[in-house]
This record gives structure tokens, sequence and C-alpha cells, in this order.
């Protein structure tokens, strides 16, 4: 299989396979802005001004010089953007890279479709070239122009950047689950020299990643693209982004489609508990498909037998890894965790995670690394996507760190272990990260109800594990005008993935603006 398809929708990352995900917390919620700070959502719903503010008139205002991306059908622009929306008149800008591709008919163009992958750190840019933009349903196609932007900090869009190839290369090798103090000395200390990394090489843009301010963004992108209201579809994180837009702008918002949601009232420590969760439900699920096929490296059984023994192959390779093809990457306990991860996102990935766990048991670690190497963005040479850098950035700031130390992840192990057996001390473990990050967080958990709102779709998976159904739920029960779309099945997202039933009723909402009846099952 090819494991590019695993970043399709690049996920919410949270605290994944420990080291995997950068540890925090994946997004809390949009901070509580100060009503002095003159932004058009810097104040409570009622009084909120319609009018753009004087001082962001320029951003608003100004024209996109629209150019060849190199790829066919594409074109890109440049977008203007305050580096600090509460000092809009400062003269410190942030350039936001933006891609379109243009409506091509037949009917009456709707305007534009924005679109944005998920992470936090996934490049719409690079997911509205290689599948939104030539994915996702032809009638979509036809009716909107499709497009998308880097978020600030991201790819294309003064991307934050955190370490070199082989320092992170290091990092992401760094045994996860620390079995005594010298084990977990190192831990923390890499945590540290990855915090310090980003605050030397990104120390100006490091404050002003937040949700908030990406959603700000997608405003002044709205408001240049010439539409009147945001007609978007975010996947994973992407809902959470596109939760706070609805929540700054309720009046701003046209059709808006949330799929495989975040639920921003949830504490950083919640979310990553929830994930745990998440992943163990996806396990259990690859777990009960595996037993019944003859190629299965993990045996028969419930999926009690097949977990613990996953667990005792993970704690083989904790005290002896395996060869990887590359000598300074062999497989050990991180690197085959992350694999299993990154395979979980996705039901059509279980036949290459079965095969790639039977090569590991026989000594050859390469398939399990390829599939970490998909899930970090690696390339061939050694290079690494800003995707991990950026995700802590705007974690870290989205919400205050889970715990305060080591101490606190010790307490709480046994909780992430009841989670699930398998991956628990990891999760717990990598929620450790934001505890060091040298941008003090600007956001809190709370509701985003986005009162007065036309109505928002809400797509839940019920067996997803990155976005547990259960945040869908009440994501759609706080949003003042949220439907919930539910889809009975397995793997991240539902939108685009093989249900006839779940595309049907999202393209018409798109296209109609009719959503599907809340509480819809499919």
């Amino acid at each position: 299989m090819d494991t590019s398809r695993l970043l399709r929708t690049t996920g919410t990352v949270i605290a994944a396979a420990g080291l995997l995900l950068s540890g925090c917390s994946s997004g809390g919620p949009a901070p509580r802005a100060s009503a002095s700070s003159g932004d058009a959502g810097s104040a409570p719903a009622s009084a909120r001004p319609t009018a753009v503010p004087d001082a962001l008139r320029p951003y608003y205002t100004q024209k996109l010089t629209w150019r060849d991306c190199g790829v066919p059908g594409f074109q890109c622009a440049t977008m203007k953007a305050p580096l600090d929306y509460a000092k809009p008149g400062s003269g410190q800008d942030i350039d936001l890279a933006v891609a379109r591709k243009k409506a091509t008919g037949p009917g009456k163009r709707l305007g534009s479709l924005v679109v944005n992958p998920g992470g936090p750190g996934g490049s719409g840019i690079g997911y509205l070239q290689a599948y939104a933009g030539i994915g996702y349903p032809a009638p979509v196609r036809a009716r909107y122009d499709m497009v998308s932007i880097d978020p600030r900090g991201v790819a294309r869009s003064s991307p934050v950047e955190c370490l070199t190839g082989p320092r992170m290369d290091a990092y992401t090798q760094v045994d996860q689950t620390p079995d005594d103090a010298a084990e977990q000395a190192r831990l923390v200390q890499a945590f540290k020299e990855f915090a310090g990394g980003c605050e030397q090489r990104s120390r100006t843009v490091l404050p002003h990643v937040s949700t908030v301010d990406a959603a700000r963004d997608l405003d002044v992108l709205r408001a240049v693209l010439g539409d009147e209201k945001l007609t978007y579809v975010g996947a994973s994180y992407g809902t959470f982004l596109g939760a706070t837009y609805a929540d700054l702008f309720p009046g701003r918002v046209g059709r808006l489609v949330l799929d495989g949601a975040m639920d921003p009232s949830r504490t950083a420590i919640d979310l990553n508990r929830d994930q745990t969760a998440g992943f163990e439900t996806a396990f259990r699920s690859f777990a009960r498909d595996c037993a019944e096929q003859p190629d299965c490296p993990l045996g028969k059984g419930n999926p009690d037998q097949v977990a613990q023994r996953l667990k005792d192959f993970f704690r083989k390779l904790d005290a002896q890894p395996v060869p990887s093809g590359e000598a300074a990457r062999p497989l050990g306990e991180a690197l085959a965790t992350t694999g299993v991860i990154a395979a979980l996102y996705d039901e059509s990935a279980w036949p290459q995670l079965r095969e790639a766990i039977t090569q590991a048991m026989d000594g050859d670690g390469a398939g399990l690394l390829a599939l970490a190497d998909s899930y970090y963005e690696r390339e061939p040479d050694g290079k690494y996507a800003n995707l991990m850098y950026a995700n802590a950035a705007v974690n870290c700031l989205d919400q205050p760190p889970a715990f305060n130390g080591p101490e606190a992840v010790r307490a709480a192990v046994p909780s992430f272990e009841k989670a699930s057996p398998v991956f628990g001390a990891g999760f717990a473990w990598a929620a450790l990260n934001c505890t060091y990050w040298p941008a003090r967080a600007t956001g809190t958990a709370h509701r985003l109800e986005a009162k007065g709102a036309a109505p928002i779709v809400v797509v839940g998976t019920t067996r997803d594990p990155a976005t547990p159904y259960k945040w869908a739920q009440s994501l759609a029960g706080q949003l003042d005008s949220g439907v919930l779309l539910t889809y009975d099945g397995d793997g991240h997202t539902a939108y685009g993935r093989g249900s006839d039933c779940i595309d049907t009723a999202i393209n018409r909402y798109l296209l109609e603006g009719a959503p599907p009846a809340d509480g819809k099952k499919c």
C-alpha cells in the first residue's frame, strides 16, 4: 500500500505514540480574547461588530496575485496577515501561502470551498493539490473553486522549525516508556531540546500560531476571495479550526463540514486520555480482524490476547531493537509504536500493518519504519516536513500543558493504561512535551457555541482512533446550530472514504445548502 494514503487526512496529532506526536493535546479551544484587542472576534458574540475594524481593513481589502503553482490546474498566491492581531498596525506581517483550483463547471459557481486536512501542522496546499482538488466529488469541484491555505507556521507559511534532520531522527528514537530514573531524565531532556530548538529557530513566529490566529486568517481569506460567507470542510484538527472560526464569526458562517470532530471543552489531559482510548478501540478492531487472517503475526484469540502479544513484542524491541536497513535508525519500541499507530488511522492499511509486524518479528524492521516515516513526513533523504514542529507549536499555545512535571505523569499512567494497555504509558509520557514549551499558552478549554450561525454539519466515526466519536457528539451539542452525522465504521474521518451515505449527505449540503437530519446515521 502507498503509505502516502495515510496522510490524506493528517489527523489530530495529540499524544499518539510518545515522541510520535510531539506531546501536547491537539488544539485546545480558542483563547478568550480581550475585548480591547480591536479584532472582530475578540468580543462576546452579542457585542461583535459586523464591520471590519479600521486597523484590519488593509488586510481584508488586499488583492491576491495568482500565479502558476507548477502543478497543472492549480494557482498560487501569497496573502498578508498581521503577525499579532492585537497589534495589526505594527508593521509586522506574516506571509501566508494560498492555492486554488477554479471551478470546472458545469453549473453555476457557488464560490470558494476552503479545505483543511488537520494536524495541526498539515499542509493545506499539499492536501489540496494531492487530494481535495482532484479527488473531491466531481459535482462539488464543478461548482466551487477549491481553495486551501497553509496555516501560519505550517509548510509554506512562515514555517516553525525546530531540529535538523539528524537531531529529529534521534528525537524519534528516544524511549517513550521510561523504566527508570535515567530513562526518564533522557526523555525530559529530549523534550527540552526539542522546545529549545523551536525557540532558537522560530522565536518570532512561535507566540502567534494559535488556532484563534489561524481562524482570524481564515476570515481574511474569505474576504479576499470575495465570499460573503465561509464555506469550509475541515478534517480532524481542522474541525477545531472551523468551530473556532464559527464561534468568532458566527454571522459569516456559510456551509461548514467538520469531519472527525474534536471536543474543545476537554482539557489537555482529558483529550490525551480520550485519544488513548480511541486508539485502543481502533487497535481492538484491527486485532479482531487480524486474528481471522491466515497471515496474522499476532496469532489467534481475542483482542486482549492479540494486544498482549503486541505489547510483549514492543517490550522486546525496547530491550533489543532490530535492523531496519538504516544503521543509524534501528527499529526500537518508539519507532515501532509510531508505525503501528500510523496504520491504525485507516483500515485499508491493516494488511500492510500485518506484513510489517511479521517482518519485524522476523528481524527486519524496514516495514514499520516506513510507516513511521510516512507519519512523520520524513523524506528518503532524511529531511522532515515541519508537521511535528508546527503541531507542537499550535498545541502548546492552545491549552496549558497536561502535566506540570514527570511526577504528575507517573501518577496518571495507570489511568492511561486502563484506557489502553498497549499504548497508554507512551501516550501519557508524550503529553509532557508542552511542560517545557517556551511560549506561554494563550487558550483554555471551553465550549464553542457559535450562536446565531447557519447549520454546521459535524461528522463522527464510531471507531475513529484519533478523534473519538464522543467528541463529535459533544461538539454537535455545543454548537448552537450543530447537526450530527454519524458513520458506523472504522478509520479516521468519513467524507470521501467510501460511504455513499455519508458522501451523498455532505454533497447535498455543500451543493444545495440542505443539511442532513440531526442524528442521521450511515
